[in-house]
């Protein structure tokens, strides 16, 4: 759509080893409902388990179907009770396959209907880590929401601007980025988030994590980017914290008549 307002709130959620799964799990759907009257929440990345505990991957993974997986489950429950649209970060997805585990988002609608789930294309670790004991995915993910049309990508992603340029060839205006990004680069997380809004031309709701997964201290740092690159709201908290921001939908537009560098691409 080329008009309207957003409401979205993101959740910069505390991962504490010494919280167990079926607690934060409680813990968060509760944060959702307390969300009512947004347009659009997100969580973030492998929020369940902490994006570094990698020990605890295989024994923490769940499947997406809200019928099968505990998280899914609790996370379509609170988005029917807030009546939202929730982006419920991602889980340790168990896949088809025997033993091949997933990083996978997960959206669900107002009614609690997962929309849509996507599983994360670049795994982070080079060999080691999530990129050893992950499986990536290999297609792009756009959701219709009923206002404007989002892209998914996770964390990792966002270093790899190819994937954005499809999702805009998809539609995609605004850009949905859970991540649990560490804090000794923090800096590259919002210089990051930044530039895929200004080359793209697109909203980016950016949702980092709080706390310390397996020894790795989160930057927290969650922002709402708009179109032209500014910075709409943003946390300079590594604390677990709700950020909101009103994303004004008429700035896409705007932005891409006025600097209509999109029309310019060859490659």
């Amino acid at each position: 759509m080329d008009g309207g307002t957003v409401r979205a709130s993101i959740l910069q959620i505390q991962v504490d080893p010494d919280e167990s799964v079926e607690s934060r799990r409680e813990r968060v759907a509760s944060l959702v409902r307390a969300q009512a009257g947004a347009d659009v929440v997100v969580l973030p990345e492998l929020w369940p388990v902490g994006a570094f505990a990698h020990d605890r991957f295989a024994a923490e993974a769940e499947e997406a179907d809200p019928a099968k997986g505990p998280t899914a489950l609790a996370m379509s429950a609170a988005a029917r009770d807030a009546g939202v649209w929730l982006h419920a970060g991602s889980i340790v997805e168990k896949g088809e396959e025997a033993g091949a585990l997933y990083n996978t988002s997960l959206v669900f609608s107002p009614s609690g209907e997962l929309a849509a789930t996507y599983r994360k294309i670049h795994r982070f670790g080079f060999d080691q880590g999530e990129a050893a004991l992950m499986t990536a995915g290999s297609t792009p993910v756009t959701v219709a929401h009923p206002q404007a049309t989002l892209g998914l990508a996770t964390c990792y992603d966002l270093r790899f601007p190819e994937l954005f340029r499809a999702l805009v060839d998809a539609g995609a205006q605004v850009l949905v980025v859970p991540a649990g990004w560490p804090a000794k680069r923090a800096d590259h997380w919002s210089l990051f988030a930044r530039t895929r809004a200004v080359e793209n031309q697109c909203f980016v709701l950016a949702c980092g994590t709080a706390g310390t997964h397996a020894g790795v201290a989160q930057a927290g740092r969650s922002a709402v980017i708009d179109p032209w690159g500014e910075v709409v709201a943003e946390t300079d908290s590594t604390a677990e914290t709700v950020l909101t921001a009103d994303l004004d939908l008429t700035q896409i537009g705007k932005v891409r008549e006025s600097f209509p560098v999109l029309k310019d691409r060859v490659l």
